[in-house]
């Protein structure tokens, strides 16, 4: 598209092999509240362990019109279980805010190759908005009203992508992972239903936020990459985020640990085998192998 404005730098290697064309009009700004000043639309795309910081900063910066989307795939865990990352800049910002998710692999969408995603919104008006100002023939967009739905599926399919990383190195081929996928997208779903607040829609999870960005994210991402290369090279992910994303963090596993500790206080570790597996490999040193023994074991339905 060429909607101008200002974006902040977090990361100096962003789309570093993209050749970006004067017709995209943007300008980087190193100082963030320099970079949000008396802004009327506000992209979030950060990792969502920063949104507090991000929100903190910011805050009193934005027009008082201002309307905002986020891209955050993750969620925040409060004292009192799951909030979403949308639900948290609300309320510390008390703006607005839509999602944006889908199967959309940032340096495929910079190429302009084809794909789809999908906005949930809250107020149907701002969520139309964006998709005018977002929308080109090379990005189509389809909007929701159950933004709920959306922005789980983000957060929750980089566990699943995970999990298909480790099948790839443990080289347990295509119908493997297939079953990853099933499974995992079951999982999804039995968590939205559980956890979001207002009536989730099956039929959101087959918009591209979710089973076409769970099967992008599945072969393509870099969830799946490192945990790919966690198997084979017996490195941490610590440690691979620093030598494969240049000290990116990877969402996946951060994720699982967060999705973990919100099953343990609801009593529910049992009914999500999948996650809990990623979980447990990740951070508490568990064989790679639990992943099948998970696939094995996994029941019918949740």
């Amino acid at each position: 598209s060429a909607l101008e404005g200002h974006f902040f730098v977090d990361h100096q290697n962003f789309l570093a092999d993209h050749q970006w064309s004067p017709a995209h009009q943007l300008v980087a700004v190193p100082n963030l509240t320099e970079a949000v000043k008396d802004s009327d639309l506000l992209v979030f795309v950060i990792p969502h362990q920063f949104i507090y910081k991000i929100c903190d900063a910011i805050t009193g910066h934005l027009t008082k019109q201002a309307v905002d989307i986020s891209l955050i795939k993750g969620i925040d865990e409060g004292p009192e279980g799951l909030r979403l990352i949308s639900d948290v800049i609300r309320e510390k910002m008390e703006i607005d805010i839509s999602v944006l998710m889908g199967a959309n692999i940032a340096n495929e969408v910079a190429a302009e190759k084809f794909c789809e995603t999908t906005i949930g919104c809250k107020i149907l008006e701002n969520g139309l908005l964006f998709k005018e100002l977002l929308q080109t023939p090379n990005f189509r967009i389809t909007v929701v009203d159950d933004a709920d739905t959306v922005e789980i599926c983000g957060a929750l399919k980089n566990i699943v992508a995970v999990g298909a990383g480790f099948c790839d190195g443990l080289h347990c081929g295509d119908n493997t992972k297939a079953a990853v996928i099933r499974l995992g997208l079951m999982e999804m779903i039995a968590f939205a239903k559980i956890f979001c607040k207002g009536q989730v829609s099956i039929a959101t999870f087959l918009e591209s936020c979710g089973v076409a960005d769970l099967i992008t994210t599945c072969y393509g991402g870099r969830n799946r990459r490192v945990a790919e290369a966690f198997v084979k090279t017996g490195k941490s992910i610590e440690k691979l985020e620093q030598e494969m994303l240049n000290g990116q963090k990877l969402q996946g596993p951060q994720t699982s640990a967060e999705v973990y500790r919100i099953l343990q206080q609801k009593g529910l570790v049992e009914k999500f085998p999948l996650f809990t597996a990623v979980y447990k490999i990740c951070y508490e040193g568990k064989p790679v192998q639990e992943m099948i023994s998970c696939l094995q074991s996994h029941p019918e339905h949740i």
